[in-house]
Order: C-alpha cells, then sequence, then structure tokens
C-alpha cells in the first residue's frame, strides 16, 4: 500500500504554507515529519484529514497498482493536545466508540482488553475523563485508533509533552503498529524523530524532502538536517 500525495498547496491569505507537495509515504515505516514550530506540519495534516480544503492538488492510496479514493475510515489522526469527551468515563468513551464504528473494526476484543492493552489500570476505567491525567488522555486517543486500525495514522506531536514513562511506553507501541499501515509522526524535536522513525521527512519553506539517515547519530547529519530547516540545505 501507498499514500501518494500530488501538487497539494495551501495558503493562507498571502502566507504560502504548503507549495506544490508531491510524496508517497510507503506502508510499514514510520515516517519522521520533522519542520520548526509554524512549518506547515499541523495544516497538512488537516488537509490530509479534510478538516482543512487545500487550495490545489489531490491525495489517494494506492493498492496492487490500482489507486482509491481516501475514505474517512482509512484515517486515524492523534492530536497534540487530545480530544475526549470529559463527561464519559474511560469505559464509556470505547464502548460508544466501538458501538459506532462496528461494521469498521476487525476482530474486536472486549473493553478491558483494549484497556489492558494500553496499560490503563483498573481503578481508572471507570473514571471521568475529566479526571485524566493529559498523558491518559493521550493512551485515550492512540487506544481508539489501535481499535480503528487505520490505514494512514497522523500522529501531530503526541509525545511532547507526555512524562519520560509513558512517552517511552507510546515509543514501543508506535513501534509494534507500524506493521500493515503508514504512520506520520509530526514534531519540532530533531532526536525523538531519529530515535522512534524509519525516515526522517523536513517539511521546509512548504515542501517535503527526505534525508537519508546515513549516520543519524553523527554531529554532521545533525547539522544537515538543521541547516536544511534553515533553508540553508542548498546553499
Amino acid at each position: 500500500m501507498k499514500f501518494v500525495i500530488e501538487h497539494l498547496a495551501k495558503s493562507f491569505e498571502k502566507k504560502e504554507v504548503l507549495r506544490d507537495i508531491d510524496f508517497t509515504f510507503v506502508e510499514g515505516k514510520i515516517y519522521g515529519l520533522l519542520g520548526r514550530n509554524g512549518a506547515g506540519k499541523t495544516t497538512l495534516f488537516n488537509c490530509l484529514n479534510r478538516d482543512l480544503k487545500a487550495d490545489s492538488g489531490n491525495f489517494y492510496i494506492e493498492e496492487n497498482g490500482l489507486r482509491r479514493e481516501v475514505a474517512a475510515e482509512d484515517i486515524g489522526y492523534v492530536l497534540s493536545t487530545p480530544t475526549v469527551p470529559e463527561f464519559l468515563t474511560g469505559r464509556e468513551f470505547l464502548k460508544f466508540f466501538m458501538d459506532i464504528n462496528e461494521k469498521y473494526i476487525k476482530n474486536p476484543k472486549s473493553i478491558d482488553e483494549y484497556f489492558d492493552y494500553m496499560s490503563i489500570e483498573p481503578e481508572d476505567r471507570d473514571k471521568l475523563l475529566k479526571d485524566y491525567s493529559h498523558g491518559m488522555k493521550n493512551k485515550m486517543q492512540m487506544l481508539i485508533n489501535i481499535i480503528a486500525q487505520p490505514n494512514i495514522l497522523l500522529l501531530d506531536e503526541p509525545l511532547t509533552s507526555l512524562d519520560v514513562v509513558v512517552a517511552e511506553e507510546m515509543k514501543q507501541l508506535l513501534r509494534s503498529l507500524k506493521q500493515d499501515r503508514i504512520t506520520i509522526f509530526s514534531t519540532h524535536i530533531m532526536d525523538l524523530a531519529l530515535d522512534l522513525c524509519d525516515e526522517i521527512v523536513l517539511l521546509s519553506h512548504g515542501e517535503l524532502e527526505v534525508v537519508e539517515k546515513t549516520d543519524p547519530d553523527s554531529r554532521e547529519f545533525k547539522d544537515k538536517i538543521i541547516a536544511a530547516l534553515r533553508g540553508e540545505g542548498n546553499e
């Protein structure tokens, strides 16, 4: 499976945020979408999720040489600030999600099995979501995407504000889930992208560029990424 973007562009008034983006993502990999704050990473995700209408261009899924339109159920989107219905308990939220998406969920498990998988303690499962910590709300966001099993998983800086233990758990989880799907992980933290991701894709000046991971621990490699993000890469 491939996820192909062709000539995608988006501007806000006179500010060009995305500039004629052409890119192909391949299943089985975690792509690190690396860019400075304000580079347009969230704008790109919002266009791919159709929360924003792009000015031009299109995107599609290619399977076995055939292309098809991206359906709503193909995409999972984890926001940097978790958005959950705080008036529901964790259990009520999962039950509601599973009920309304029943026809799309493959090989469903019990709610408690899902909680166990995400290491959410039994005493927290019937608490209101408003009483969950930021990290636990983030886990719930990830959990519904694990249940849905989307073909394309968009992760918008999901680890930035988590404590060390939860962030490490989430990284291990993402590595275990990468087969049979395309994972695009947005971040402005270079070391996180290098640690987690199979490929590094820079978003700079509205364009995407792959940086080959030749020697990710070397200073020279990191300096190359920083220079590219500053717009010095081709000078």
